[in-house]
């Protein structure tokens, strides 16, 4: 042990840095502890909103008697991999996945085309009625689907198109879309002007400054539409049923589902095995779209 000039030893020097460097390290813990108490409440709201989804893909692997049970407890005690097959042949879901493919492919592409081009004129020119018009559209947000679907079926039946995937399509696609056309309307209006007007000194008319300079620029808001709208097809329930109460072989997955359902009994394990095969493509879409998704909502609120 060595002396200091001060007369203290290394030891009782190297004391006050010591206790420095412990109220650091105490005052770096309290000053990061909401951070890992947000994360951990976090993790937690994550485990409680997946779960149910864990849940249905855990008992899509059981059988009926199992699943009531084993009740919360997620790993099958018997891997039953047939109830999917059971599911795509028995049940017919091949031929109902099909037909929401088609139908919601189809309806997405109608509902963004016509929604970006209701949004252009919308948010970039100014003409006598437009509020009118946003007005109406506003209102019928609050209108019921229900309110709507006698009509909708008598035009439809007019036109010889009721039991018809074309039917189903137009009735899908045919409806107000208020929030696909505002995101659009918004996102239109603040596009800086500039772009629009050296267009048009190139010669470039309505419909080739619309489809080659303000289209591509909505590249977000359209990830935006076709996400909301692909959702809302692929889920759809009142219309499909509607549509295919004479014609089952036309039926889409959300209304294929009343197939596990009998008078005296319900296929609860080829119902989770076909909901989770439906669900597969929403998850595969929204990871491939979902940061234009964010970019789109954010875009459009900020304009």
């Amino acid at each position: 042990m060595t002396v200091s000039i001060t007369g203290r030893s290394d030891t009782e020097a190297a004391q006050p840095k010591q206790l420095r460097s412990r109220r650091w390290q105490r005052g770096r813990i309290m000053r990061r502890a909401p951070w890992w108490i947000a994360v951990v409440l976090m993790l937690i709201g994550c485990l409680i909103w997946i779960y149910p989804f864990l849940w249905m893909i855990s008992a899509s692997l059981k059988s009926t008697i199992e699943i009531f049970s084993a009740g919360l407890q997620l790993i099958p005690e018997e891997w039953r991999f047939s109830n999917y097959a059971e599911a795509w042949d028995e049940a017919n879901f091949g031929r109902y996945l099909i037909n929401t493919i088609i139908v919601t492919v189809v309806t997405v592409i109608v509902v963004v085309v016509r929604c970006s081009m209701a949004g252009y004129v919308l948010g970039r020119f100014a003409f006598r009625g437009r509020k009118a018009v946003m007005g109406v559209l506003i209102a019928t947000i609050f209108v019921p689907v229900g309110y709507t679907i006698i009509p909708v079926v008598d035009i439809t039946m007019r036109l010889g198109l009721l039991n018809s995937l074309t039917g189903m399509i137009i009735a899908l696609s045919g409806g107000a879309q208020v929030a696909s056309i505002l995101l659009y309307a918004g996102y239109f209006h603040g596009v800086p002007k500039e772009l629009e007007e050296a267009a048009i000194m190139d010669g470039a008319g309505f419909w080739a400054v619309f489809s080659k300079v303000m289209w591509p620029l909505a590249r977000p808001v359209t990830a935006t539409v076709t996400l909301l709208t692909f959702l809302g097809t692929w889920n759809a329930f009142f219309l499909p049923l509607v549509f295919t109460l004479s014609r089952p072989d036309l039926r889409t997955v959300s209304v294929g589902m009343m197939a596990f359902v009998s008078e005296r009994s319900t296929d609860w394990a080829g119902m989770a095995a076909a909901a989770t095969i439906s669900l597969l493509p929403i998850v595969a879409l929204f990871i491939v779209l979902q940061r234009q998704f964010v970019e789109g909502i954010a875009g459009a609120v900020k304009q």
